[in-house]
């Protein structure tokens, strides 16, 4: 079985690493809060309503 001549760097590694992370692309859900139903990334509080698991966890304020 072949193997490599050379150890590979810590920086080689991580950067070789890092490209697969990167290009992965952000997973859209609807809001848990009925009301909303607005589409936002994945595991965040709703920017629009406030709402994280089906639970008020930020009081947003209404703009006029």
């Amino acid at each position: 079985m072949a193997l490599p001549k050379r150890r590979k760097s810590k920086s080689k590694t991580r950067i070789k690493k890092s490209m697969n992370s990167a290009m992965s692309s952000v997973v859209m859900v609807q809001c848990s809060n009925k009301d909303c139903m607005e589409y936002i990334p994945s595991h965040r509080v709703c920017p629009y309503c406030g709402h994280y698991d089906g639970k008020q966890v930020v009081e947003i304020k209404k703009e006029k």
